[in-house]
Parts: structure tokens; C-alpha cells; sequence
């Protein structure tokens, strides 16, 4: 007779306690612990066997190209490292109605047009409602195998007996192991499952994509272990009022980690955006001041961004600094070396930065650019419409070399821009080259002097 006993598991790295604790000793985070109850003794047999395995000699491990199947979608192609790599267990998390069931759908589809057996399995939704939404997405000309259960032991004997290369599990917060006894979603089930569909991915040889729920603050629910588990962890990202989606690759264990594919939610699905400098720019004002044109690196291609800022006079005690997009620690960084070196005083003002269309960035060359939009604001005078601006800016002012420079100036140019302020370090020949106006900074003040 199975019993039940009360235990506490850590959300982030899924230590086991007998009883509550406020630090975890395994991870040092604090009110992490979480209460579930968990059975002991006679369980439930698992439908899943085990199947004996041996070593396998490296020099006989065959690496074909072939053995990534394309989705039909370029832009997840991307992000994936160039496929899918069967045998694989990719995560993919997102805000609710971002659109995750949404490009998996649409793989799905492209896959078994493409003669690959598929298998999705839902335990959200009933199989007429797949249907709906698969037609609002488009007609399937081949058939495709679907599940609606929540059972872990049924998912594992259809992976099993069934020859699919492919499967869909949306989602992993709603599968549950009999055996285990605690609610769906909880820390141990999430866990259980996924370790399971681990082993049916490596063992069948099977690519496994799982749907992630994500908590508030934006990171998939559940052990921070799960993460961990899997070989690919893809979020999406954008605004839900904004048109377009970004699909970022946080974890690949098959390509380049964040790379990221562009997206735009239409009524019929997601629709792939070929070049994400000229969405992102679409809409420009002409000769505001506080605008600037910047140049983020996202995985391995170049994506030129609007940033705006706004510095006006403060009515309070304190002045306010807000960032959307960008760090707001380095924006309140980036204006104290404006303070200490270039003499500006910005203590009497409030500041306002964002990047134009919900975009989020953490490349350090958006610094100068920063810099420049928040002078450019404050003086009101209006930086060249024609100017791509990059550098990193440090603690004593100078202008230090960024990274793929110059694929950030080809990218520029490409784009129809005709002067680019970047760092005298990372000027080469091959830049001079191209039909654009270099003009190369090595400080701040130098920099803010050209504008």
C-alpha cells in the first residue's frame, strides 16, 4: 500500500528537505522551497522498459549531415544550429499567447509534408481544438499522429511502438507520472517527466520538443535543473502589442547560443522576417533629436535598432532613470562617466532610454550610442539620420573595441547608411573598402564633440 509523506523541494535546483527551510543549502537561494507531498512503497509499474545498453567507441560515431532534418521555417532553422539533431530534447518557454504551440504547429506541418512521421502529443488540448488551429494555420496534405493525454506512461508507449522521428510535447507542466503522486507541474513531476523523455529521446533516437510554462518572472516553471536537463533551451520574446516575435536560442548544445530568428504573428501563423534591421527601423522619425541608430550582434548575424532617449528637467528631489530594453544599471553607468568625463550635469534631469519596437539588448556596443542619444536629447540638437553609432564606453572614458565590427558596419551599409561612428581600434582595411564615412572615436568627449 503506497503512502504519502509531506517533503519540500527547491524550485531552482530541486533539493530534497524533510521539512521548510528560508536559504537552500544546494543552490544558497533564498524562499525557494516549495511543499509537495510524494507517495512511498507499492507505486504503479511503469509502462516504460528499459532497453540494456553498451559503450559505444567514439571513432565509430558517424556525424552525417543527414542527420539533421530541416523544419521548413529558415529563421528556426537558425536558431536550432542549421536543424533539428535527432535524438535531441529541446525546450522551448515563452509569456502565454507569445506562440510557442503556435511555430511548433507550424513545423509539425512542414515536417509530414516532407514525408517525416510526427507525433503530438497535447495534455492543453482536446484533438478538435488541434484541428481548429491547424487549420487557421493551414491545410496538412499528409496525415499527422496526435495524442491528448496527460499520462507519461501512455506518451511513453506511443513513442514506443510508433516510428516517429518528431515529437511535441505541449506541455510538460501538464504531464504526470503516476508513480510519483504529486500534482501535475509540481517540482518532482516536472522533473520525473522530463527525465523520461530524456531517455526516450536518446534511446529511440528521437527529437523531443517540449513547451515550458513560464512563471512572472519570465523563466520556465518548475526546477531550474530542467534547463539543465535538455539540449536546447528557446525563448520567445516580444511585446504582445507589438507585431513581430523573437524566437533566442539560450542553450544549444548542437550551435551558437543566442542566436536569434524574427517573427511576425499574423492571422494565419507566424511569418519569418528576412531582414530584422529593416523591421526594426521601419517607422523612423527624421531629424529628432535623441534618436540614434545602433548595432546589436544577435548570435551570429548583425541587427541594426532605433534607441531613443529622452532627458528632460526633473520636478522631484531625486531625478527618475528609466530603461526599456536596455540594462538599467548600465544606463546609470553610462550616465555618471558622462557626469565625471565629459562635464555634463545630469543630476537635475530625468532620463529615459528604449529601444524602438520592445527589443531587448545586452551587447556592450550600444554604449556610445546610449551616450550620444541621451546628449543629443539634452542639448536638442538632432544626431544625422545617415549615422550608425557603436562602441563600448569605460569607467575613464574611453571608446574600447567592439566585437564583429566589421559585419556591424557591412550590415550598415547594406542598409543605406552613410557615416558610422565606431572605435579607432576596430577600423581595418577592409571596412575602408566599403562605400561608408568612418569616423573612428577613442574617447567620450571625442565622440560627443562629432554630434
Amino acid at each position: 500500500m503506497a503512502k504519502e509523506k509531506q517533503v519540500y523541494f527547491c524550485k531552482e535546483c530541486g533539493y530534497e528537505s524533510a521539512k521548510w527551510l528560508g536559504q537552500c543549502p544546494g543552490c544558497r537561494q533564498w524562499n525557494t522551497f516549495v511543499e509537495e507531498r510524494v507517495r512511498t512503497g507499492n507505486a504503479k509499474a511503469s509502462a516504460f522498459v528499459r532497453e540494456k545498453v553498451t559503450p559505444t567507441g567514439i571513432l565509430t560515431v558517424t556525424t552525417a549531415d543527414e542527420t539533421r532534418i530541416k523544419t521548413g521555417i529558415a529563421e528556426l532553422d537558425r536558431v536550432l544550429g542549421g536543424g533539428i539533431v535527432q535524438g535531441s530534447l529541446v525546450l522551448v518557454g515563452g509569456d502565454p499567447g507569445i506562440g510557442k504551440s503556435t511555430i511548433l504547429l507550424q513545423m509539425c506541418r512542414n515536417l509530414v509534408h516532407a514525408d517525416h512521421e510526427v507525433l503530438y502529443v497535447s495534455g492543453e488540448e482536446s484533438a478538435s481544438q488541434i484541428k481548429m488551429r491547424a487549420e487557421r494555420l493551414g491545410a496538412f496534405s499528409k496525415d499527422m499522429s496526435l495524442l491528448c493525454t496527460n499520462d507519461m506512461d501512455d506518451v511513453s508507449a506511443a513513442l514506443e511502438s510508433s516510428s516517429a522521428k518528431v515529437a511535441v510535447i505541449d506541455s510538460i507542466q501538464t504531464m504526470i507520472c503516476e508513480e510519483v503522486g504529486s500534482a501535475p507541474g509540481t517540482v518532482t513531476q516536472v522533473r520525473e517527466v522530463t527525465a523520461r523523455l530524456m531517455q526516450l529521446a536518446k534511446q529511440k533516437n528521437i527529437a523531443v520538443f517540449i513547451v515550458g510554462h513560464v512563471t512572472k518572472e519570465g523563466t520556465v516553471a518548475g526546477p531550474r535543473t530542467l534547463e539543465h536537463m535538455v539540449d536546447s533551451v528557446l525563448y520567445f520574446e516580444g511585446d504582445g502589442a507589438e507585431g513581430f516575435r523573437v524566437l533566442r536560442g539560450v542553450k544549444n548544445r548542437f550551435g551558437s547560443t543566442n542566436e536569434v530568428g524574427v517573427f511576425t504573428m499574423t492571422e494565419s501563423g507566424l511569418v519569418e522576417v528576412d531582414n530584422p534591421s529593416s523591421l526594426m527601423l521601419s517607422g523612423r522619425p527624421k531629424g529628432v533629436s535623441g534618436s540614434v541608430v545602433i548595432s546589436s550582434i544577435e548570435g551570429t548575424r548583425s541587427i541594426l535598432l532605433e534607441l531613443q532617449a529622452l532627458v528632460c528637467q526633473t520636478n522631484f528631489n531625486m531625478p527618475r532613470r528609466t530603461s526599456v530594453g536596455v540594462d538599467y544599471n548600465r544606463v546609470n553607468l553610462i550616465m555618471a562617466v558622462m557626469e565625471k568625463r565629459a562635464n555634463m550635469n545630469l543630476w537635475g534631469y530625468d532620463a529615459y532610454v528604449s529601444i524602438a519596437g520592445g527589443m531587448k539588448v545586452s551587447d556592450p556596443a550600444v554604449d556610445l550610442g546610449i551616450a550620444c542619444a541621451i546628449a543629443s536629447s539634452m542639448n536638442n540638437k538632432a544626431i544625422p539620420d545617415d549615422m550608425m553609432i557603436i562602441g563600448e564606453i569605460g569607467l575613464a572614458g574611453e571608446i574600447r573595441g567592439v566585437r564583429d565590427a566589421l559585419q556591424r558596419v557591412k550590415e550598415a551599409d547594406k542598409m543605406g547608411f552613410t557615416t558610422c561612428m565606431l572605435p579607432s581600434a576596430s577600423i581595418d582595411n577592409h571596412m575602408k573598402a566599403l562605400d561608408i564615412k568612418l569616423i573612428g572615436v577613442s574617447s567620450l568627449t571625442e565622440a560627443l564633440s562629432h554630434i
